[in-house]
């Protein structure tokens, strides 16, 4: 049996953030996170995590998160909240939903059907 090096004795996190990486090629007809930044985003939160000491939590890049309309993509588990990152401003805001599960109501993704 295997021995993690983190001691961790289950595998999990308390709360999981997927930041879109997905990159499109020029001329594509759908906008790309990466182009947006999202990978400078995601670095800025992993430190602020990192510095906050949330050890139970993992935020890493995934692939297209298939929104991209709506912004720079991110998800955050076990909540299934869905938000759209605007710069820097939304990293101590993503760092208060990983800490303690509080959901930015600014930074959520917005549909055309939903009213503010």
């Amino acid at each position: 049996m295997a021995i993690d090096p983190k001691g961790r004795v289950k595998p999990g996190y308390a709360r999981h953030m997927f930041v879109c990486g997905h990159e499109r090629p020029e001329g594509a007809t759908r906008p790309s996170c990466s182009k947006r930044g999202s990978l400078s985003l995601m670095a800025a939160i992993k430190r602020a995590a990192k510095e906050a000491g949330l050890e139970d939590v993992r935020v890493q890049k995934s692939g297209c998160l298939d929104f991209c309309e709506f912004g720079t993509t991110a998800v955050v588990y076990p909540e299934g909240i869905w938000y759209t990152l605007e710069g820097e401003e939304s990293v101590a805001a993503m760092i208060g939903h990983l800490k303690n599960g509080t959901v930015s109501a600014k930074h959520q993704m917005k549909f055309a059907t939903e009213h503010e």
